[in-house]
This record gives C-alpha cells, structure tokens and sequence, in this order.
C-alpha cells in the first residue's frame, strides 16, 4: 500500500511552466503504474501522464504531450510532472495515482484503474 501528497500547484501565467511533485511513501517499490491526472468542475477526471516504475513505459494525453514531463526520483521517492507552456485549458485539480502492477510493460490511462490517489494540488493558469 502507498500513500500519496502532493505539491507544487499554484498560480502562473500562460506560457509559463510549473514542476508538480508528488511524494510517495508506504511501499517504496518499483511495482506500480503512476499517473497524474486533473479534473475541474466542468469536466471529469482526465489522465494527464504515465510512468510505468518497472519498465519505465511513458504514456502522455494529447493534450500535454510535448509539453510535459513525468519523472521519478526513485532515491527520494518521488514523482514529478514538469509542465511546461502552459494554456489557461491546463487549469485544474492535479493529483497523483498509483496501482500495483500485475503484469504488462504499459500503464492503463483511465481513472477506475487506479487505486491510490493523493488529496490533489490546485493549478491555476492566468492570462
């Protein structure tokens, strides 16, 4: 079992960027598919990016790919989303994910599959 929080959110310009974080404890493990994901109010919960920790396998939403960047510090335990050229569509709650691998080299992309969640990190994108 993992425990996620994470951090990182906050206002910024378009066209700026912003690294979220994500720190993982519990069960410090290789074994898991992470992913970030962001919802607002007017739309539902949407995978952003994908890390599988075994086979290092990255999966990105059309919507960032070419922007942003999942990554793993796997020393300190933690997760990250670099996002870079920011729109003001990019304004969101972002939370981390987790779920324990079974087998496979890839990451699923869509919520139910996941089965750790952090508390979320709000992203605010102004003009």
């Amino acid at each position: 079992q993992v425990q996620l929080a994470e951090s990182g959110g906050g206002s910024v310009q378009v066209g700026g960027s912003l690294r979220l974080s994500c720190e993982i404890s519990g069960d410090s493990g290789s074994g898991y598919c992470m992913g970030w994901f962001r919802q607002t109010p007017r739309r539902e919960r949407e995978g952003v990016a994908f890390l599988n920790l075994r086979s290092q396998y990255t999966k990105y939403a059309d919507s960032v790919k070419g922007r942003s960047t999942i990554s793993r510090d796997s020393a300190k335990n933690m997760l990250y989303l670099q996002m870079n050229s920011l729109k003001r569509d990019d304004t969101a709650m972002y939370y981390c994910a987790a779920v324990k691998l079974v087998f496979g080299t890839e990451c699923l992309d869509v919520r139910i599959a996941y089965d750790y969640w952090g508390q979320g990190t709000q992203v605010t994108v102004a003009s």
